[in-house]
């Protein structure tokens, strides 16, 4: 186990947060007010958990908000196959994907929300959970909780690391606490080739390439539903935006209204990143002249509907198998930078997105050069794509072939994480 880097802004950063930790109730009570925390659980936010803890080893997995929280459930799984022997712990920090990680973590996981990076509820955290190994991804970087557990000599990896430049350049103004905190790790799988050359650049040793985002099951779906939903739907053609974001439901929604008269009955399903906003994106849609229904109003997609809003959770899987073309939000909205195209390419289905997809750019770079997804920069091509694809369903079907078939070469990354991290994880008793 490498010694804990010391660092003075490190130093200044604890002592920061120890003098502010007494507000954190506060503002944690300010924020579920305002339903951005769950209010039955903010003692599990101050260090207080909830859950007790099983005897055994404990390895824990935190990812901070969905993206990264469903990245983590094929390493979950693995490890739950690989080795049964051990007690698993998921945190995430948003209810979202809280709620979305009570749908889909296998049985026996623990789930609990990740402290605030005060010093007390780290320590709380820490000494309540004992966790042998800690394995964290894409971009979580809190100095409080990776150092207290670097000082309880746990074994820590970031996987799937991302860094953007601008946090890069941001960390780079404090390169000692930057190197403190990256040299605390066992092991770092950057996600791409641009967040390794910017980790390195500020002290950290890489491993392997890995994201964690590219490996994983198709997602599920309740057979029964999506047969009813078939059945509901029948005859009509189905365009489906997921993942959208404020701005985004406007401009999918003019680009179908514009074909409707080309395309008889055709139904746009719009299923929002935040199903929170439900009711505004249903209002969007009325104003855009669609007949609208909400999926967590118990509505339907009956005949005389002509868009309707999928604002439940952890109902993707179902969605991408009944529509025809799946509109991949993120790409049209300033600053988002796309969603993981592969959650639908496992699915077979045709996808578009728009131009601003540089969170997932490797990815779509390589599907648009297979014709396995395309880019619809603007309104206009948008609808354009969607009449095509539409009128030539041949094309439609090749696109989501080549969209499942690029989507399964990722498997193997699985297998490396797993390999790397074997040597983290607690010796196993012999039998």
């Amino acid at each position: 186990m490498k010694p804990v880097p010391r660092s003075p802004g490190l130093m200044a950063y604890g002592l920061a947060l120890a003098a502010l930790e007494p507000l954190a109730p506060h503002l944690l009570r300010a924020r579920a007010r305002r339903g951005k925390e769950d209010a039955e659980r903010l003692d599990e936010r101050l260090g207080r958990p909830r859950a007790a803890r099983p005897a055994g080893e404990v390895v824990w997995l935190h990812g901070v908000s969905v993206g990264e929280s469903v990245s983590l459930i094929p390493l979950v799984e693995a490890l739950r196959a690989q080795r049964p022997d051990l007690n698993l712990l998921v945190t995430s920090g948003t209810r979202t994907a809280a709620e979305l990680l009570a749908r889909r973590l296998p049985a026996g996981v623990i789930h609990q929300y990740a402290p605030v990076d005060g010093p007390r509820a780290v320590a709380g955290f820490l000494d309540h959970w004992r966790p042998t190994t800690a394995i964290l991804v894409e971009s979580e970087l809190w100095p409080n909780l990776i150092l207290g557990a670097a000082r309880r000599r746990v074994r820590l990896a970031l996987v799937s690391a991302r860094m953007t430049q601008k946090s890069a350049d941001g960390w780079a103004r404090a390169a000692g606490a930057a190197r403190a905190i990256l040299q605390s790790f066992d092991l770092i799988l950057p996600q791409d080739a641009e967040t390794e050359t910017r980790l390195q650049g500020l002290g950290a040793t890489t491993g392997p390439q890995l994201n964690l985002k590219q490996v994983g099951a198709p997602l599920p779906c309740d057979a029964a539903e999506l047969e009813r939903l078939r059945q509901l739907t029948l005859g009509r053609p189905v365009v489906l935006a997921a993942s959208t974001h404020p701005g985004e439901e406007a401009l999918v929604a003019e680009a179908v209204h514009r074909l409707r008269d080309a395309q008889a009955g055709v139904l746009l399903i719009i299923a929002p990143r935040h199903p929170e906003r439900g009711e505004a994106v249903a209002e969007i849609l009325r104003t855009a002249g669609f007949n609208t229904a909400r999926r967590s109003a118990g509505e339907a997609p009956g005949p005389l509907v002509s868009a309707y809003v999928a604002d439940t959770l952890g109902e993707l899987g179902l969605f991408f198998r009944l529509a025809d073309i799946v509109v991949m939000g993120g790409g049209y909205a300033p600053g988002v930078g796309g969603h993981n195209p592969l959650e639908p390419a496992r699915l077979g289905a045709a996808i578009l997105t728009g131009p601003s997809v540089f969170n997932a750019g490797s990815t779509y770079e390589a599907m648009f050069d297979e014709v396995a997804a395309l880019c619809a920069p603007d309104g206009e091509a948008l609808t354009r794509h969607i009449a095509g694809l539409l009128d030539n369903p041949d094309i439609a079907r090749r696109m989501g072939a080549a969209a499942q078939a690029h989507a399964e070469r990722y498997g193997a990354a699985l297998e490396t994480a797993m390999a790397r991290l074997a040597p983290l994880l607690p010796a196993q008793a012999a039998p």
